[in-house]
């Protein structure tokens, strides 16, 4: 059963990411939160000016990030800096995600800020990744947004990259898991890894499995494969590629974010 809360992103949507820098209490934490919300606002400005249809902030800075719950000061941090990106760009709607997986968190966050939606790296399953087992945590999830009254969507990695699936090895089963029983509201599938190629077969293969829900290409995407994942998919999720230098940790470069709207649109 899909979701009663309405989806605000637009089809073909292209969502930016704004890649927090190391948050305090973080191995390379240190730089005062102004300067960490400065570089947010600035990074949302750039994507909204070119053209971007949502926004996605996450700690990025922050690894090696903790497997579950994040430390009280990270979800502190995250929220003030949400804040200011929804103050900055009001317009636009703003997805949290809180690394490396808490789903409890990112709702709490995107409700205070009044974010539309989650990102959720394992929602369903049992995944081997660097931070060691993670296992889904649906039901928490769920009934934690019922208590909020929190009107977010879940938006649900399906083989979440940078790990290996332990529990659904077919991606078209974990799908299914994911949408049905988990009760996500839309699914991300990536390629292996930050930056790295979304295999659209497997994007086909989440689509005909659940044909019911929006589905994003959640890696991979730039302007020289734009209108192809925009062709198979609802959307798509972009940050490497807007980088100076294409580094994940760089500063979005207008340019680049202007040219990948270009060729998505053209």
């Amino acid at each position: 059963m899909a979701s009663p809360i309405p989806n605000p992103l637009p089809p073909r949507a292209l969502i930016g990411m704004v890649h927090l820098p190391a948050l305090p209490g973080s191995p390379d934490g240190g730089r005062p939160m102004a300067d960490v919300i400065a570089a947010a606002c600035a990074d949302a400005r750039r994507l909204a000016d070119a053209g971007f249809d949502a926004l996605l902030i996450e700690n990025y800075g922050d690894a090696p990030f903790r497997p579950g719950r994040a430390d009280p000061h990270t979800v502190a941090c995250m929220t003030l800096a949400a804040r200011a990106v929804r103050e900055t760009v009001p317009r636009l709607p703003l997805g949290v995600n809180v690394l490396r997986n808490d789903p409890l968190a990112a709702v709490a966050v995107a409700h205070t800020v009044g974010a539309a939606f989650v990102r959720v790296n394992v929602h369903c399953g049992v995944y081997a990744t660097d931070q060691g087992l993670i296992e889904g945590r649906a039901d928490e999830t769920l009934r934690y947004r019922r208590l909020l009254g929190a009107k977010v969507l879940i938006f649900a990695d399906v083989h979440v990259k940078h790990s290996r699936p332990l529990s659904s090895p077919d991606i078209a089963s974990a799908a299914e898991e994911t949408a049905y029983r988990g009760r996500a509201d839309a699914l991300i599938v990536s390629g292996p890894g930050t930056g790295k190629p979304t295999d659209p077969a497997d994007v086909r293969a989440v689509r005909t499995a659940v044909p019911d829900r929006p589905i994003y290409v959640g890696s991979g995407t730039g302007p020289d494969n734009v209108r192809e994942v925009l062709a198979v998919a609802d959307g798509a999720i972009v940050g490497t590629a807007l980088k100076a230098g294409h580094r994940t940790e760089a500063p979005v470069d207008p340019a680049l974010a202007a040219a990948l709207v270009l060729a998505a649109r053209s």
